[in-house]
């Protein structure tokens, strides 16, 4: 079998299955799990609920997908080798990048950003333990995701694993920040190594992902910050003094985005000249679409996705190849940094706005306090669901119990989080006949 499309688990059956292609296999266990369905109620930017306009993780995994999937088509055009298979870290399938796309924040728990920070607190605080999402994204595809006739969680192909695998790195490790806990990293590791993958190295699909992640995130979360009144299109707003100094502090503070080449530019100079090439298109747009707000909105969004979108490319570097934003044969450095400004402008506006921030003092006191109410066994059986106590009794010898109770808040949308506080700790609540 192909190395790319090995699966750790999967017998051998005669069904109907055998006659889709491997990666839509994939794609059908994904977007059918009861994990994709979740992302519907977990927050992107503003609360799952906030309204309909506003983006959820899963309307934010599908553009992604959307995006990443057109790009390899785009790079198998362009670069004839990813198509060939001479290495299998070197291909780019479409499918697998897509399939990658919509399982690539699957780990989120609620309330976004806020809630992954107290898991991870409350874990490495009481029992030296860590919780990140992108390590969570493997536990749930391979074991807390069920499919019949598998151990191994949704039994994913290993090219479609890889390509989830944006930190190569066993977070257990001492020192590490993002990567996979340790018992899926040895799946991983083994995966790699069948590969042939050079150490700390990420397929191109992998590559290609994020890089569209980023590309969503920089764009997307800003229309619904200009729909949302918080990023308000006028120049006095982009030209204010407050909201340059954020955006510089925030680059010059982020430790993350060191490969930009901050260094061969002046920092202040370029963020007001992105700044005020963003308001000089938008007045442009916005008298070209007859001075209506909302088609401005879309229409700038759309233009800068294809900017981006239209400059991927693949470049050497260091011995391996890398999928990054490519002019003249060389990384655009220069639209790195524009689109790195753009995602600190979604970040400064809407993440540190004090309503948001209101929200996610409230939602880091909800997490802390269903914690203290499931952390202890004794205490904590009594109300977490049978359905889950039984999994966990099956699994115990390589589940402890802080782990699953941070699986089991991990796996709560906003609404279900909010819904379990309140039978806890409010003096009202729904009727105990409600299916969980």
């Amino acid at each position: 079998m192909d190395i790319r499309h090995r699966r750790l688990d999967e017998p051998a059956l005669g069904t109907f299955s055998e006659e889709r292609e491997e990666y839509e296999r994939d794609y059908a266990r994904l977007i059918q799990s009861p994990a994709f369905r979740r992302l519907q109620g977990k927050s992107q930017v503003f609360g799952a609920g906030s309204g309909d306009y506003y983006r959820t993780r899963l309307t934010h995994s599908l553009e992604v997908s959307q995006i990443a999937r057109e790009a390899a088509r785009r790079l198998a055009k362009h670069y004839p080798f990813v198509e060939q298979g001479e290495h299998p870290g070197l291909v780019v399938d479409p499918a697998v990048v897509e399939c990658a796309a919509l399982a690539h924040d699957l780990g989120h728990p609620p309330f976004g950003h806020r809630g992954e920070e107290v898991l991870n607190r409350l874990l490495q605080e009481q029992f030296g333990m860590k919780y990140e999402g992108n390590a969570q994204n493997f536990r749930i595809l391979m074991f807390l995701e069920k499919r019949a006739g598998s151990g191994s969680g949704l039994d994913l192909t290993a090219a479609v694993l890889l390509a989830i695998n944006k930190y190569p790195y066993n977070l257990d490790e001492p020192g590490r920040i993002k990567g996979a806990y340790a018992p899926e990293w040895e799946v991983i590791r083994e995966l790699r190594e069948r590969w042939q993958m050079p150490d700390g190295a990420r397929t191109l699909e992998t590559q290609l992902m994020d890089l569209c992640d980023d590309i969503a995130y920089s764009t997307h979360d800003i229309e619904d910050g200009i729909r949302a009144g918080k990023i308000d299109m006028n120049r006095s707003f982009f030209e204010s003094e407050f909201l340059q100094t954020h955006l510089v502090q925030e680059i010059v503070d982020d430790e993350g985005n060191q490969d930009f080449h901050w260094e061969e530019v002046d920092i202040p100079v370029m963020v007001r000249r992105v700044l005020d090439a963003f308001i000089g298109q938008w007045e442009a747009i916005y008298l070209a679409c007859g001075r209506e707000s909302s088609r401005t909105r879309r229409e700038i969004k759309a233009r800068w996705v294809s900017t981006f979108a239209g400059r991927i490319g693949i470049i050497d570097e260091g011995g391996w190849k890398r999928v990054t934003f490519v002019r003249d044969g060389a990384c655009d450095y220069e639209l790195l940094r524009t689109m790195e400004i753009l995602k600190k402008l979604a970040w400064v506006t809407l993440i540190k706005d004090f309503r948001v921030q209101r929200l996610q003092m409230r939602s880091e006191i909800m997490i802390q306090r269903l914690w203290d109410s499931f952390i202890q066994p004794e205490t904590g059986r009594l109300i977490i669901p049978s359905d889950w106590l039984q999994n966990y009794e099956r699994h115990s010898a390589k589940w402890s119990w802080p782990r699953f109770v941070a699986d089991y808040i991990a796996g709560m949308t906003d609404a279900y989080a909010e819904k379990v506080y309140a039978e806890l700790f409010a003096s009202k609540s729904g009727s105990i006949y409600e299916m969980d």
